[in-house]
């Protein structure tokens, strides 16, 4: 099968990108590698451009007629930066996403796989979540992914096209062939941050030490990056099956259906690392909530599909990416 990936020059989509290769699969990336890397797409087809660049659109469906589903991953996805710069946000991500969707359904590709994340969700309990749990985006970011859940939705009921919305928990890890990896420099996740302050021999704060869970520190359902590409894949391959003409949109979880703590983390990472490195405890930051992990029994359902790998695989893979890039004559 040949597949249209958005954004498949970054850390998730490039990992998605190796994922279909491994199952066999073609895929063809469109990145305008504004923060991917041109090395995450060497010797794969790639075309370097805008999603919102209907022209650019044409002409990859003329070189690929046969391209039989989109996984959509472009997105400007920094929180802070949402919140400082929302219409530049809103703009990326809700309007050219629009403008992608209207040229591939005017080119006939209907079938939409779209990265969305678990940051649509109240999370305030550090308990379970499942996809029909209220939601309640806290920035930009998480807001224009709950939009563009919205017009997929409104477009699927109105037959212009099927789409599945995968919410993300946390990404950590990188692929187990070290293809790809982070693409960020100045990390804002919680083991990016960890690894930043032992490198920089800084300590490392946990935001927030009263939240409702079993250490006082917030919680989150961190799934090896390889696990949420391999979901992917199942859900192009299952495509027809998970999303019907009665049910023409889909919105799925991707966890592991278990919480850690990011004292828990931080523990784990000391350990695997052997660093030196001094954990602190700091204040809540504005729009925090306690966490909470996902309810994975739709995905395991209708994708056949379970996360397989430890958290500490993630953190000892990332670990070695790291190392990779600090030590590249190795």
């Amino acid at each position: 099968m040949k597949i249209l990936i958005t954004g498949g020059a970054g850390y998730i989509g490039a990992t998605i990108a190796s994922a279909c290769l491994d199952a066999g699969h073609t895929p063809v990336i469109l990145d305008d590698l504004s923060t991917g890397r041109r090395a995450h797409v060497t010797g794969r087809i790639f075309y370097c451009g805008s999603i919102a660049d209907s022209d650019l659109i044409r002409r990859i469906v003329a070189d690929h007629s046969d391209i039989e589903a989109v996984i959509h991953c472009a997105a400007r996805i920094i929180v802070p930066e949402s919140i400082d710069d929302p219409l530049g946000y809103y703009d990326a991500n809700v309007a050219d996403s629009i403008r992608l969707l209207r040229a591939l359904h005017y080119a006939g590709l209907t079938r939409i796989v779209f990265s969305s994340t678990a940051a649509l969700y109240a999370g305030n309990d550090g308990g379970g979540i499942a996809e029909d749990a209220p939601l309640r985006p806290l920035s930009p970011y998480a807001r224009s992914k709950g939009m563009v859940e919205r017009v997929l939705e409104d477009a699927a009921g109105a037959g212009e096209l099927r789409a599945i919305s995968l919410r993300y928990f946390n990404p950590i890890g990188v692929d187990p062939s070290f293809r790809s990896g982070p693409t960020c420099d100045r990390p804002t996740h919680v083991l990016g941050m960890l690894q930043r302050a032992a490198e920089e021999g800084a300590p490392f704060t946990v935001t927030g030490v009263d939240w409702p869970t079993r250490d006082g520190s917030g919680l989150r359902d961190f799934i090896h990056v390889w696990d949420l590409a391999l979901a992917h894949v199942r859900a192009v391959e299952r495509f027809d099956s998970v999303v019907t003409s009665d049910a023409p949109y889909r919105v799925l979880n991707l966890g592991t259906g278990a919480g850690t703590t990011v004292r828990e983390l931080a523990a784990m990472f000391i350990d695997e690392s052997h660093a030196p490195l001094r954990v602190v405890d700091g204040p809540r930051r504005a729009g925090d909530t306690a966490g909470a992990y996902a309810a994975v029994d739709r995905a395991q359902s209708l994708l056949a599909w379970n996360a397989e790998r430890t958290v500490r695989d993630g953190i000892r893979s990332a670990l070695e990416w790291r190392r990779r890039v600090n030590s590249p004559a190795d």
